[in-house]
């Protein structure tokens, strides 16, 4: 079954609309397939397309919901500072699904069990971040997973201990990890070492504790984790902190 990778459009005519439209149906076969974001879909936007020569896109790109991770591509006579591409009209829309396409193509990886160079296909959607939470009781899971999936964040993993969390590490990779200083099975500053030093570490390591102090945020600091989240979450801080991953 193809990936979906769904698409936020923002502005543009009827006419470039019905092209984007065509784009959409003729990707269906395809992988990765592209589809039309609105309210109603699974998932949220991998993608939003702006047609920065409309209100429309003043109103999305300064309201209190942008995601600022989200990768936008603009078309107009001028561009955004966030932008990740930018067209000129008349669009050229094969190029512009080169550039899609070139965002979201099939990723692989090193098989870090073997260290060998034969390389696996992810099983996750292409341009689709993976997060794994670590000794986290049930409902901080539950928690940490709304917040995540508001910072766009949607595949997430959970298990209870380090041993899990390793044979994890070793079936996907994993962009954000977020892990327990109350995790009983294991040291949780050596897991975070170990999590560092695979062949494909995460990008973001977050540890969260029960029990916050200078000397915790000082080593979260210095073991080169994004950051420290207290417990009982502080909805700001962690929403500051998953914008940032």
């Amino acid at each position: 079954m193809s990936s979906s990778i769904w698409v936020k459009v923002v502005g543009f005519s009827a006419i470039e609309r019905h092209s984007l439209n065509t784009l959409f149906r003729l990707s269906v076969r395809q992988t990765p397939a592209y589809c039309l974001w609105t309210q109603d879909a699974p998932a949220p936007p991998h993608v939003s397309l702006i047609d920065l020569d409309c209100h429309e896109a003043e109103v999305e790109l300064a309201s209190p919901t942008f995601n600022p991770n989200l990768k936008i591509i603009c078309v107009g006579a001028r561009t955004h500072s966030q932008a990740w591409r930018s067209f000129h009209r008349p669009v050229d829309w094969n190029a512009m699904v080169q550039v899609l396409d070139g965002l979201f193509a099939s990723q692989t990886y090193v098989d870090v069990v073997t260290g060998f160079d034969e390389l696996e296909e992810l099983t996750v959607p292409p341009g689709v971040r993976v997060s794994l939470l670590v000794g986290m009781r049930p409902e901080d899971c539950m928690y940490l997973r709304a917040r995540l999936s508001l910072a766009g964040l949607t595949d997430v993993d959970a298990v209870d201990t380090a041993e899990q969390a390793g044979r994890s590490m070793v079936q996907r990779h994993y962009d954000v990890v977020i892990i327990s200083m109350e995790l009983t099975d294991a040291d949780p500053w050596a897991l975070v070492q170990s999590f560092k030093t695979t062949l494909a570490p995460p990008h973001s390591i977050i540890v969260t504790t029960e029990k916050p102090s200078w000397s915790a945020m000082e080593r979260a600091e210095q073991a080169g984790c994004a950051g420290l989240l207290e417990i009982p979450f502080n909805p700001p801080q962690v929403m500051g902190l998953l914008q940032k991953v």
